[in-house]
């Protein structure tokens, strides 16, 4: 991926931080990439980056406004169109996560034409998949899977990667989603992938490796969401996943966008391990990690504690806390120890 850097991110007029996530991710992780944002009246998200215009974004060296948001369907309202084509005549390129096409905007395609910039489509694979095979290949891997979609499965992943080469340890980000792709400059958004060659494209990302080798895979969706299982169970497949984390909002009821409770922890990890020994019998659970944002500290930890005892098993916020117990039981389950790549 060759987009051009720093960022102005745009989050339009969303109505609440989640579907701000991939700004939120983008300035998380890759901050110095990013001179600021970019919102319209009534919006509900803040990212915390500087407020600019497309002028005072270009004077501070932007050269890519990144459509920095996510909603079901992954459309585009039209209401962004003006700000859109506005930084495309002062010259940014765009970039977005979207399932709608920037070139299939045709105010936005013709600007862009005209001005002579690029338009790039994170979301959409240059490239063709083989369908998943299933066959055994080497090297290890951890998937984060989900109670619900937007619970923390990105900022999991690369969490772990981190502290796992923190500890010595040869481990790499595989991304999934337009997020994870934008951070990590490599990857395939997977919801964006015709549906019998999902598996194939997981295949692709996280190939094989050398035995000591752990590939961190960003989860997608959850198993027990309506709209989003068949995405989670082709991923899960083609990661064939030697463990697994479970990411959980402990405040919600619903799951995100449909009235469908929230699954326990426990149902996830059973469903989980049953259908993912369909391409590695070997599948477990090594920890658990709760977003824990919306609870006071005394809280979360009391959380954390509860959850522990309840799965024997380390819980974790990785934003909040770090992911070190997680860390320290995933290397000891596998024999391994820190230093050891």
């Amino acid at each position: 991926m060759d987009i051009a850097k720093p960022y102005l991110l745009f989050l339009g007029d969303v109505r609440d931080q989640l579907a701000a996530k991939v700004a939120h991710g983008l300035y998380h992780w890759r901050p110095d990439w990013c001179v600021g944002q970019l919102r319209l009246p009534g919006c509900g998200a803040d990212t915390g980056a500087p407020d600019l215009d497309v002028p005072a974004a270009m004077a501070r060296g932007a050269r890519t406004l990144v459509v920095a948001v996510a909603n079901a369907g992954g459309t585009l309202d039209p209401a962004w169109t003006p700000t859109i084509v506005a930084a495309i005549e002062a010259g940014l390129d765009i970039a977005s996560g979207l399932h709608v096409r920037l070139r299939d905007v045709p105010e936005i395609a013709a600007a862009a034409e005209r001005r002579g910039v690029r338009l790039v489509d994170v979301r959409h694979a240059d490239r063709t998949f083989a369908t998943g095979k299933g066959d055994v290949r080497p090297g290890r891997r951890l998937l984060t899977v989900g109670t619900d979609c937007s619970v923390g499965k990105k900022y999991t992943a690369l969490a772990l990667e981190k502290e796992l080469r923190d500890a010595g340890v040869a481990a790499d980000f595989r991304a999934t989603g337009q997020t994870g792709v934008l951070v990590s400059g490599r990857g395939a958004a997977i919801d964006a992938v015709v549906a019998d060659f999902i598996s194939g494209a997981v295949e692709w990302i996280s190939p094989a490796a050398d035995p000591d080798h752990w590939d961190i895979i960003e989860g997608q969706g959850s198993l027990f969401h309506p709209s989003f299982s068949g995405v989670t169970l082709g991923l899960l497949h083609g990661a064939q996943p030697d463990a697994f984390v479970v990411c959980h909002e402990p405040t919600r009821r619903t799951m995100r966008g449909v009235q469908a409770p929230v699954p326990s922890i426990a149902e996830v990890i059973t469903a989980t391990e049953l259908l993912g020994r369909v391409t590695n019998p070997a599948i477990r659970c090594v920890g658990i990690a709760v977003n824990t944002e919306r609870l006071d500290e005394a809280a979360a930890v009391s959380y954390l504690r509860r959850a522990a005892a309840a799965h024997a098993l380390p819980a974790v916020d990785p934003v909040r806390f770090g992911c070190g117990p997680l860390v320290e039981h995933l290397l000891a389950d596998f024999g391994l120890s820190a230093r050891a790549a």
